[in-house]
């Protein structure tokens, strides 16, 4: 697929040096709300660009011995900075999930890979279970010959047991949504130490994907920010 300058095979080279992967993407069509383009008109096509696993992380943790000790959400910050020199590299804008006003990428996600939602609210991939992320796109001014994906196995379907919505000692995720504050108050307090430590109990109780998840001191940086710690 010819994109502005080059392939999308030259696309996930380039990513691939810092443990990104393109996560599929699309054409936009007459009734979608495109985002703009460089130019100001609305982009035309959108490729998502994330990660399997935890292969970004050695790349990032080298980046951030470079960087002041107090910089702000880090993580976003490198993967800007990588997903953006791809973009000027290939002729592309880039766009994050953190942007303001919050760009609908979950949506974005759904259709460019045909993945639907755990019952903790992220995508169940048929690989890499609930162990992926998106971490942006790129937005092109041309229309990209991207093909439709196959409805991927939903894993969900298939789990009687839901050990996801049992593991957590203050119910966080149940049937009618997520208890932000019951999560947060037991992370931060004394009995939120394995939380801390290794991640979500929810997340981690999941039986797919096992061989991409993510290591205990990633999940930890997580959580350290999710709760602000």
């Amino acid at each position: 697929m010819i994109v502005s300058r080059g392939t999308v095979d030259d696309i996930s080279a380039v990513l691939a040096v810092d443990g990104l992967i393109l996560r599929g993407g699309f054409r936009f069509t007459s009734q979608d709300t495109a985002p703009a383009w460089r130019s100001g008109m609305p982009a035309r096509s959108i490729l998502l660009v994330g990660q399997a696993g935890a292969a970004p992380w050695p790349h990032f943790l080298r980046w951030r011995e470079r960087q002041p000790q107090a910089i702000a959400n880090p993580l976003d910050t490198w993967a800007r900075e990588v997903i953006g020199s791809v973009a000027e590299k290939f002729g592309a804008r880039a766009v994050s999930p953190s942007d303001r006003p919050y760009l609908p990428f979950q949506q974005w996600a759904m259709r460019a890979e045909g993945l639907r939602a755990s019952p903790l609210g992220i995508l169940m991939h048929p690989r890499y279970g609930l162990w992926h992320a998106y971490r942006g796109a790129l937005l092109f001014e041309g229309a990209i010959a991207i093909p439709k994906p196959d409805a991927a196995l939903h894993l969900c379907d298939a789990c009687v047991e839901k050990p996801c919505l049992k593991s957590c000692p203050v119910d966080a995720y149940a049937a009618d949504g997520f208890t932000h504050q019951a999560c947060l108050a037991h992370v931060r307090g004394a009995d939120g130490a394995p939380c801390r430590s290794g991640g979500c109990l929810d997340r981690n109780a999941c039986p797919y994907g096992s061989d991409y998840r993510y290591p205990a001191d990633v999940q930890a940086f997580h959580m350290a920010s999710f709760a602000g710690l």
